[in-house]
This record gives C-alpha cells, structure tokens and sequence, in this order.
C-alpha cells in the first residue's frame, strides 16, 4: 500500500462524520462545551430604563436654565423601584440599577448634588439623558444573540444567564476510547521490569481530547495477546464509545496486532501509512458506528498525530471546523535540509523578533521519542514533501502549539 498524503487522509477521515446529538446541560457546566441551536433571548435587557449611576432621577427641563433647586420626594434602591411620579421641582434619590422613575428623564450623580435636608442644589447641569440606560440597550427580547458552532466561555455563560437560560443546548460530548497496547509498558508510577518503559502516550491524548471538547474513556493497557486486545477492543463497543484510539501496534511487525484484531472484530479500513514524519504508520478505519483511529506507539508520532487527526475528527463530531489549524507565517531560526517523499513536522522553539515576525528555530535532533522536546516547542514547522533545503531567514508554515 501506497503512502497517502496528509490532506488525502484528513479529508477522508472527515468524509462521513456527523455532528452528535444535542443534550441539555445546567447553565453552570456548559464552560467549554459547544452550542447546538441558537439560543433566543427571552428577555430585553435592561427591561426598563435604569440609573447607571448612584444620584437623582430628575427632569431635564428643571435644571437645563442653572441655579435650580429640586424637592427630594423618596428613594429607589435596586429591585425596589419608586412608584410615584416625578412632577415639576421634584427628585428621587435613585441607586445603581434601579428603574428609573415615570416623568423623570435624567439622572443628577450624588457629586454634582448638594443635598439640604430634603432638597438638593444642583452644582453641574447634566446633559438630558446622562447616566441613564434605556430599555434594550444591551439586548431585546427574541433576539439571537448566540450562534453554533460557538465553544462557550465565561462571557457567553455571562451572556446565556442574562436572557434567562438556566440550561444550554450542547453537542454531546464525544466519547473517546483511548488503549494503549504493548507488552513493554507499565502503568506511570509503576516500577517497570529490566525491558519495559512507561505509558506516556494515553495521558497526552487523554489531555488533548478533553482539550478539544472530548470525554476520555481509559481503557487500560493491552498485553500483545489477541484475545486480550480483542476483550479491550470489545470494551469499547459496549462502552459505546465515539471514537476508538489505539496506542501503538498498528505498524508490520510480528508483534503488531492491532490492525489484525480489529480486522476480525469487523473493523472497515479506510487507510492505512501516511506520507507525514513523525507518524507514517496511522491507521482509520470505522467499527460499526465506532470511529477507529489507530496512532503511532512512538509518544511525539502519537500526540502529532492525534493533533493533526484526532483534534480534527472530535471537532467534526461537534459540529466545528476548528480543529483544523492553519498554518501560520514563520521565518526560520536555523538551516534545514531538503526533504523527503514525507510531509515532515519539525518541533522548534518559538519567539518573535524586534520587528514583530515569529521566528521558529527546529531543534537539531528531531526522534520521535523524545518528548522533552516536544514539551518544549512553541510550534511545529510544516515542510511539505520533496521541499528544497532552506537557509535560516527563510519563509516557513508553522503549527503554533
């Protein structure tokens, strides 16, 4: 089997996925989760006109010729509106927030008052209108206000609970099924034996997938046995999980199982060996509804890979494009040699220069088992196949991590 170009295989990946259902959550776990439907004021806000500041609710026309001096007649505090009627040579001393009273137009701060007893002088004339908010200036009732596919924040949760939603319409979460494979591995905090390593990859991937909006699901770590890989693999359906992540295993060797287990299970290949460096032995494929995406055992080939591939499908599923980044404008730190057949994704460190460009230097040593220097890398650069060498200075695409 031929090697398949990166875009050839995102875009098949991509080519039958469908937005998740929706399912309604409390207004306060809804942080980072993705709306489904717009969501519809059902409010105007402010509902009546309001005082933007602590003062006196006044008419315009009283004090509009100077020296004026008005009657104070009550009080309206927040949530407790004064309900008479402001008549010629009248004042109400009003809060923050409160509705402001019938015939009155303007609001009088309290520092441009000079209160005597139960009438104030007026210091500084206010333009007609000051500090008054009219009814709707934020928003008006059965107005749109948010938009799928929006990733809600703080701000939008601020927004949502002004137009009275005590719950959000949001995508379902996809449920992710992440197993590592390997004799070789061991649980972190494990003490491993005289040939094992520890399991890195799953926590990445499982970080990434709750980054990109995913609820991981742990399915442990599977011997290179097929009947246990199989038993995991079966975990997976009966969890009903979204996608089906492998760790590992999905290469040609004698010990890699995986392709052929879940063959037998029923899975539909769909590719299989990608042009792209680190990550040539991606595997897709489909189990049922379950999406299979079988990653590289090497930990800087599996957490490429699940940026290029995994972010892309888990925002698919909800409904997003975002997951695929573009590329940003970088000139080089360092030299680079020509490539080869392989789209390659370099780590480099990442820094602007005086002049404001990004500057990206790739790191000498590019193995992909070496996560200290992916941990340390601001971006990736993106060297197409067969790109000439290129000088330091020289324009480059970036993945900005």
């Amino acid at each position: 089997m031929s090697l398949m170009p990166v875009a050839e295989a995102l875009q098949k990946l991509l080519s039958d996925v469908e937005k998740l259902e929706t399912e309604h959550v409390p207004l306060e776990q809804a942080n980072g989760r993705t709306l489904s439907e717009n969501l519809v004021s059902k409010r105007t806000q402010p509902p009546f006109a309001a005082s933007a500041m602590d003062g006196y609710a006044i008419r315009h026309e009283d004090v509009a010729g100077g020296d004026a001096k008005l009657d104070v007649i009550g009080e309206a505090p927040a949530g407790h509106g004064f309900s008479g009627r402001v008549a010629k040579g009248q004042t109400v001393r009003i809060f923050t927030g409160a509705p402001l009273p019938e015939g009155a137009d303007t609001v009088l701060i309290q520092e441009n008052a000079q209160t005597d007893g139960n009438r104030i002088s007026v210091l500084e004339i206010p333009a007609q209108g000051a500090f008054v908010r009219p009814a709707g200036l934020d928003f008006q009732k059965d107005q749109v206000l948010l938009e799928p596919p929006l990733e809600l924040t703080y701000r939008h949760l601020a927004l949502a609970a002004a137009m009275n939603f005590p719950d959000i319409p949001a995508v379902r979460r996809p449920k992710v099924a992440i197993l590592a494979t390997g004799d070789e591995l061991v649980r972190p905090g494990a003490e491993p034996g005289p040939d094992q390593i520890i399991a890195s990859n799953h926590a990445g991937i499982a970080g990434l997938v709750e980054d990109c909006g995913g609820q991981p699901l742990d399915l442990g770590i599977s011997p290179d046995d097929p009947i246990e890989l199989a038993n995991h693999v079966r975990r997976a359906i009966t969890e009903k999980a979204d996608i089906l992540v492998t760790l590992g295993g999905a290469s040609v060797g004698d010990h890699d199982l995986v392709q052929d287990v879940l063959g037998q299970e029923g899975m539909d290949l769909a590719f299989w060996r990608i042009a792209m460096r680190p990550g040539k032995p991606l595997m897709a494929g489909r189990l049922g509804t379950t999406k299979v995406l079988g990653l590289p055992g090497n930990p800087v080939s599996s957490l490429v890979c699940g940026l290029l591939f995994l972010k892309p499908l888990i925002h698919a599923m909800l409904g997003s494009s975002a997951g695929t980044s573009a590329p940003k404008h970088a000139i080089l730190g360092g030299d680079l040699p020509e490539n080869d057949r392989r789209q390659d994704y370099i780590r480099a460190t990442l820094h602007e220069d005086a002049g404001g460009r990004l500057v990206a230097t790739p790191f000498s040593k590019q193995d992909s088992s070496m996560l200290a220097l992916l941990a340390r890398s601001g971006a990736l650069i993106v060297r197409p196949p067969h790109a000439p060498a290129l000088k330091a200075g020289s324009p480059v695409d970036v993945l900005v991590l």
